[in-house]
């Protein structure tokens, strides 16, 4: 897994409990894992598919610092998949895990169009 940002926990991300809050978290990560597809299809056409199950293992609170990795799962005719794991950046807490995210390639009317990537292609990109 490679860690890719960082994010500060600012007072404008906390929930009412005074810990990070998920959507400000699963935003973050949506966006990364879109930047990780872009980079990978080399295309900036690509929209969310589909996220799996998402565990929130812990919290952060104002001041930690987290960090997004992203790996490389599988690879379809139109679609990339990945995992995610977030981590505190200091203690190395995980904070929430997600084992599948998938991102399609699209093209002007949001149609999924084949990438004519290969899995060698997204290695080759993710060294």
């Amino acid at each position: 897994m490679k860690f890719y940002s960082r994010k500060l926990i600012k007072p404008e991300n906390l929930n009412a409990n005074n810990t990070l809050f998920g959507g400000s978290l699963l935003r973050w990560i949506d966006e990364e894992a879109g930047i990780y597809t872009m980079t990978k299809l080399r295309t900036q056409k690509v929209v969310t598919k589909f996220i799996s199950e998402i565990n929130f293992i812990s919290s952060a609170r104002q001041g930690d610092v987290i960090e997004i990795g992203m790996e490389f799962v599988s690879i379809g005719r139109t679609s990339i998949t990945m995992r995610c794991l977030v981590r505190n950046l200091f203690s190395q807490k995980q904070i929430i895990s997600i084992d599948k995210i998938v991102f399609v390639q699209v093209d002007d009317d949001e149609n999924a169009v084949p990438h004519n990537m290969t899995i060698e292609d997204i290695k080759r990109l993710s060294s």
